[in-house]
């Protein structure tokens, strides 16, 4: 009998997914390795952070979803890099061989000059990053309240959103309805008239990657729920307490949400002419990598660079899913000594929520926004989540909040981080009324 090749599939996101289900009943050995034991759905990450969803709402654990796959394995470890002349990765769990490997480890955030400061901006690129923000959010709205706060109640409760992506938009319009329909009911005390979101955006418009019609009223439809959208503004930097323009304007806050760009997250162990500019794994039209014969990419991690796409795909997830599908049917065909097929991406179209009855698609043959753009958003982002709890779950908490116009703010749930940030902000309070 001849031996079954194994396939190492590095990253269990949209792509990793995608490309392992392609692997069903065949003929392979397949190890998912991914450094959490969950799959979670990027797209409603926003939702969780501002205490819409919980985390269980939006996430599937690994190998339920492959429970009936026999060929099939998962590992929870962290892969630091390749040996492509072994055919080993190295990991956290040791030395593992691959006949095939496939590294579809996804994005990290860009920070650009912010480098040193990244500790204290909040992201959202993982689950723990969302429950990182909502805790800060919802702590800040009860610091508020406290006779013995030595800040502003403006730097406390304002909020500022640096990038005008789908990321960007989401949580801005999310924190003006939270604001408007549910802070009252839970903070009547609070001066919610000080409270102010400020989205920044280095470019002339919002949503670059979609329609001048989409920019446009997503950007009518910010303004109109209180929004403070600034275009063409970038900002320089953040000393914790204030953002500072490259204008000169400022806007005092401690609470500063990062979505200016993502970069890609690559294996070490490449040389430097398999990686562009933007930190992404160069690749052929079959999704191999250049200068190898049994290594590939897909997803956000990886880039093929052509006339059409000078700098590659972009980084969403459709892209990731077909590259998965496609890629796994030419892993096949190269077992079966059969030449590959080149992939070709098939855009089926964009879209992005702004908040109820607010939303704007992109399609290739037309282009609508408002409520029915909306419910077309919430429908497809349901029935994309990987489990039927999740679908069923999801769709009965947002049938409730949109006729209440209400939703659970979440609990806070104190961390280590939490705890140390807590005894920071009191150190610094007490050595305040010292100097006083």
């Amino acid at each position: 009998m001849s031996k079954k090749a194994k396939i190492i599939i590095i990253g269990a996101g949209f792509g990793g997914i995608k490309l392992t289900k392609s692997f069903y009943k065949k003929p392979v050995d397949v190890l998912l390795i991914d450094r959490n034991n969950y799959h979670n759905f990027q797209p409603l990450m926003y939702q969780v952070a501002t205490g819409g969803l919980e985390p269980g709402s939006i996430a599937y654990p690994v190998r339920r979803i492959f429970r009936k796959y026999d060929n099939v394995n998962f590992r929870m470890a962290e892969v630091q890099s390749v040996d492509i002349h072994q055919n080993q990765i190295i990991s956290s769990i040791g030395r593992i061989h691959y006949d095939y490997l496939v590294i579809a480890s996804g994005s990290e955030n860009k920070y650009f000059n912010f480098e040193s400061v990244k500790d204290k901006l909040l992201t959202l690129k993982s689950l723990p990053e969302a429950l990182k923000m909502r805790n800060t959010i919802f702590r800040n709205l009860e610091r508020a309240l406290a006779n013995n706060r030595t800040e502003p109640i403006e730097e406390i409760m304002n909020i500022a959103i640096v990038g005008g992506g789908p990321a960007g938009i989401e949580l801005a319009g999310a924190l003006s309805e939270m604001r408007k329909h549910v802070l009252p009911k839970e903070f009547p005390e609070l001066p919610l008239s000080k409270m102010s979101v400020n989205l920044y955006q280095s470019g002339p418009k919002l949503l670059a990657g979609m329609s001048e019609e989409a920019s446009q009223k997503c950007l009518e439809y910010l303004q109109e729920m209180g929004v403070n959208v600034f275009l063409n503004t970038r900002v320089k930097e953040y000393d914790e307490h204030t953002i500072t323009m490259d204008d000169g304007s400022k806007f005092t806050t401690d609470t500063v949400i990062w979505s200016a760009g993502v970069k890609g997250s690559p294996l070490k162990g490449f040389p430097d002419y398999c990686i562009d500019k933007g930190n992404r794994i160069l690749v052929d039209e079959f999704n191999k990598v250049k200068g190898t014969d049994n290594i590939f990419a897909i997803g956000d991690v990886s880039a093929h660079e052509s006339l059409d796409n000078p700098k590659g795909l972009p980084m969403l997830a459709p892209v990731a899913q077909q590259q998965g599908e496609h890629l796994g049917k030419n892993i096949l065909r190269t077992i079966d000594n059969k030449p590959m097929e080149p992939f070709e991406y098939h855009n089926k179209g964009v879209m992005a929520t702004i908040g109820r009855n607010r939303a704007v698609v992109d399609l290739p043959s037309i282009k609508f926004q408002g409520r029915f753009a909306w419910f077309v958003w919430m429908f497809v982002h349901i029935f994309s989540l990987v489990g039927f709890r999740d679908k069923f779950v999801t769709f009965i908490d947002w049938v409730e909040s949109y006729f209440n116009y209400d939703q659970p703010l979440g609990m806070i749930l104190k961390t280590a981080e939490c705890e140390q940030d807590d005894e920071q902000k009191l150190n610094k309070k007490e050595t305040v009324e010292e100097e006083k």
